[in-house]
């Protein structure tokens, strides 16, 4: 059962497809995947593919468009950056931030992610802020530590209505790209950790943040992960690149 009555599906495509592909992929998805009025689709192309997207999905406002990530600076001298005040002007609705790639890859801080949350909703785009933990962290026994901290940390610099317009996804580290998946007990389990920590943020508005889980999902698994109790959505990278795949998991 899904807390937040509008599932939330959302396509990370990560530094995949350029315009000609992301073109012949809206072509082969959209003719798919008929618009619903139940649900929220988002897709995340990279920075240089999102005018392609955007003029592509013109005519379905179903569907919604996102960045995988933003400065922390508004703008100035910071050659290879985005802002989000850019992204915006350019059609962007959503922003990924926190996304365990930019933490363990490029290293990214708590701190940052945190001014990366409020720089986003400073121009009115929704955060979609990303926690979760290593293999390392789970065998300690450190899961609900870590994403209830990366939570807190995420939201520090929001205040009540930027929290509750927010969406949360949780990634087990683990489990994106590797072919495992977390159990539907792991993601209640953690969902419901997460909730409550909301709810001690914003009160019975916690109910309508959408918490997404992301970890090697694909059309397969993507209904049984819905079905879980706290699901209100999942956050999808490799399958999402597939158009066929990608319209049966936004049909689950």
């Amino acid at each position: 059962m899904r807390t937040h009555s509008r599932p939330v599906l959302a396509a990370n495509w990560k530094m995949n497809l350029g315009p000609v592909e992301a073109s012949a992929f809206l072509d082969g998805f959209l003719s798919r995947y008929a618009p619903r009025d139940d649900r929220t689709v988002i897709l995340f192309p990279s920075a240089l593919v999102l005018s392609t997207v955007r003029d592509g999905t013109r005519p379905r406002p179903d569907i919604r468009l996102g960045v995988q990530n933003v400065s922390t600076e508004e703008k100035g001298a910071f050659t290879g950056e985005n802002s989000a005040a850019q992204a915006a002007g350019a059609g962007a609705s959503f922003v990924l931030v926190g996304h365990s790639e930019r933490r363990h890859v490029f290293g990214e801080t708590d701190a940052q992610v945190a001014q990366k949350c409020a720089r986003v909703v400073e121009h009115g785009l929704v955060p979609v802020l990303c926690v979760g933990e290593t293999i390392e962290q789970r065998e300690r026994g450190e899961t609900g530590e870590v994403v209830l901290h990366q939570l807190r940390a995420g939201v520090s610099m929001l205040d009540h209505r930027a929290i509750r317009d927010m969406i949360v996804a949780y990634e087990p580290v683990w489990a994106i790209g590797t072919g495992r998946t977390a159990t539907p007990q792991d993601a209640s389990d953690v969902h419901l950790v997460l909730r409550a920590a909301l709810a001690g943020l914003v009160g019975e508005d916690a109910r309508g943040i959408p918490i997404l889980y992301g970890g090697s999902v694909n059309a397969k698994n993507a209904a049984s992960l819905l079905a879980v109790h706290e699901v209100d959505g999942l956050l999808v990278g490799g399958a999402s690149l597939d158009p066929v795949q990608w319209a049966e998991i936004c049909e689950s």
